[in-house]
């Protein structure tokens, strides 16, 4: 297993809807492996395979709730149901997130508050989770990724004028800018 250099927005990668898993494999395997250290390391409730560089429909996740329960998995060629949003503005203390391929920030997001994912395992097993609060946040968060979507792109305009002014004084939002967990001073 690896750590992996995580893209930041600007790279195409992130950008761009990510294409099917054809077939699980031993490379596949190992992506998966990866991508759990990388979120890990970095640390991070979820990775999807575009934050590591490949254009592939897969994502991790791993959360711990407030009773200590352990939550972890991996979902290939997902497909997301969510019930409407609540209209109005974000709650920055409740509905804060932030993002590994935009490190270091957090900005409020209204997300929907229950959603259900359905895909494969990496044994190629039909899963299905409907989950609410923070789980199903990290679910669309991560589902975002597969359509080549930043949670900074569904901001507020002046929250996303924020996010501009961070990329260019950080020199983000070019091709080929990343950062790998262990070794540069980052955190999303």
């Amino acid at each position: 297993m690896a750590v992996l250099p995580i893209r930041i927005m600007g790279d195409p990668v992130l950008h761009s809807p990510a294409s099917a898993v054809a077939e699980i494999d031993d490379e596949i395997r190992q992506l998966v492996a990866d991508m759990y250290e990388t979120m890990d390391a970095a640390p991070g409730v979820g990775l999807a395979a575009p934050q590591v560089g490949v254009g592939l429909r897969i994502f991790t996740y791993s959360y711990v709730d407030d009773d200590d329960r352990p939550w972890r998995g991996v979902l290939i060629n997902p497909t997301l149901w969510m019930i409407p949003t609540e209209p109005g503005s974000p709650d920055p203390d409740d509905e804060s997130e932030g993002c590994l391929s935009f490190p270091g920030e957090r900005f409020a997001l209204r997300r929907s508050d229950r959603v259900r994912v359905i895909g494969t395992d990496l044994d190629g097993e039909p899963v299905e989770i409907e989950v609410d609060g923070w789980r199903a946040r990290i679910l669309q968060h991560e589902f975002d990724h597969l359509d080549g979507i930043l949670y900074i792109d569904r901001l507020s305009d002046s929250d996303w004028k924020t996010t501009q002014k961070i990329a260019r004084k950080r020199g983000w939002g070019r091709p080929g800018a990343s950062w790998l967990p262990g070794v540069d001073d980052l955190e999303g």
